[in-house]
C-alpha cells in the first residue's frame, strides 16, 4: 500500500512542475507582448485552491493504477478497467486534476493570461484524445466500459 501511494506522489509533483512551467512560460510570453497580468489575492487562493486539488486528485487517480501494478502513462492497452476511487465521479480523474485544475492553477497563481488562454484552449484537444481513448475502451472491455459510460460522467 505504501509503494503504490509514494510512487503516485512522486509521479504528481512532476506534472505539477508542468504545470507550473507553463504558467510561467505564460508570463514571459506576457511580458514580452506587453500583455498585462492579473493578479489578484482572490485568483490566487483560487489558484492555490485549484493547484492543491488538482494535485490530489491525481494522486488519488494514480494511486488505483500503482495498486493494480499497471503504468499511468502506456502505450498498450490496460488490463484492466478502473472504476472506484475517484473513478466512481469521473471517467478521466487524471486529465481533469492535471490539464484542467492544476493548469487552470498555475495560470491564475501566476496571473498569466496568456497560460490561462493556453489551458483553455488545450481542453477541446485533450476531450479529442480522451474520446479516441473512448473508443479503445469500447473495443477492449465492451458491456463492462458501457455499463460504466453510463453510470459515470466524462468530466464532472
Amino acid at each position: 500500500m505504501l509503494m503504490p501511494m509514494i510512487k503516485s506522489v512522486l509521479h504528481n509533483i512532476g506534472v505539477l512542475i508542468v504545470g507550473l512551467a507553463l504558467a510561467i512560460l505564460g508570463t514571459i510570453v506576457d511580458l514580452l507582448l506587453g500583455i498585462r497580468e492579473f493578479k489578484s489575492l482572490p485568483a490566487a487562493i483560487a489558484g492555490f485552491l485549484l493547484l492543491a486539488l488538482g494535485f490530489l486528485l491525481r494522486v488519488w487517480a494514480t494511486y488505483y493504477f500503482y495498486q493494480k501494478q499497471m503504468k499511468v502513462i502506456s502505450l498498450s492497452p490496460q488490463r484492466a478497467l478502473i472504476t472506484s476511487g475517484p473513478y466512481r465521479f469521473s471517467r478521466n480523474p487524471l486529465y481533469l486534476g492535471g490539464n484542467a485544475f492544476i493548469f487552470l492553477g498555475a495560470a491564475l497563481l501566476l496571473g498569466s493570461p496568456t497560460a490561462l488562454l493556453i489551458t483553455l484552449i488545450h481542453l477541446p484537444l485533450v476531450d479529442l484524445f480522451v474520446r479516441r481513448e473512448e473508443k479503445q475502451l469500447a473495443r477492449d472491455f465492451g458491456d463492462e466500459w458501457r455499463h460504466y459510460r453510463q453510470q459515470v460522467r466524462r468530466w464532472l
